[in-house]
C-alpha cells in the first residue's frame, strides 16, 4: 500500500475512480470507437459505390440473399453513417454510444454476411471487426487487482 507522509503523520493514496479499468481496457474500448468510426466510413464508401454504378460489384456464384445493387448501396450508406457518428460517440465517452455501437456492430455483421457474395473477403474481415467491437464494448471495465485498494 502507497502511502504519503503528511506533517500530522501518514495518510493513504486516493482509490482510484469507480469504474476505472485497466489500460488494456481504454485500450480496447477506444479502438472498437476507432474501428467502428473507420468501418462506418468505408461502408458509406462502399454505399456510395452501390448506389452510383450497378456494375462496380459482381456476384460471385449463386445466393439465396440477392438483392438489387442499388438497395444493397442505400443499406450500406445508412448503416456507414449511423455507424461513424457512433464511433465518434465512443471516442467522446457518450452514454448513449456503447450500447448503440454493439446494436450496430450486430447489423453490419448480419449485413456483411448477406454482403458475402459480392465482397467475401472484405465482409469476412468486417464480420470480425463487429465481432472485436461487439467483445470491446460489452466487457466490464473493472479495475485491475493491482489498482484495487487494499483493505
Amino acid at each position: 500500500m502507497s502511502q504519503a507522509s503528511t506533517s500530522s503523520g501518514t495518510t493513504q493514496s486516493p482509490a482510484p475512480a469507480p469504474g476505472a479499468g485497466s489500460a488494456w481496457a481504454a485500450g480496447s474500448t477506444m479502438f472498437a470507437g476507432v474501428l467502428l468510426l473507420v468501418d462506418g466510413i468505408l461502408g458509406i464508401l462502399n454505399g456510395i459505390g452501390g448506389i452510383a454504378s450497378g456494375d462496380v460489384y459482381t456476384v460471385i456464384g449463386r445466393y439465396v440473399f440477392e438483392w438489387n445493387l442499388t438497395a444493397w448501396g442505400w443499406i450500406h450508406l445508412i448503416i456507414g453513417v449511423i455507424a461513424a457518428v457512433t464511433g465518434v460517440g465512443i471516442l467522446k465517452n457518450a452514454g448513449w454510444a456503447r450500447p448503440v455501437g454493439v446494436a450496430m456492430a450486430g447489423l453490419i455483421i448480419i449485413v456483411n454476411f448477406l454482403w458475402l457474395p459480392y465482397l467475401p473477403l472484405w465482409g469476412l474481415i468486417n464480420i470480425a471487426i463487429g465481432v472485436f467491437v461487439i467483445w470491446a464494448l460489452c466487457k466490464e471495465d473493472r479495475p485491475s487487482p493491482s489498482s484495487r485498494p487494499e483493505v
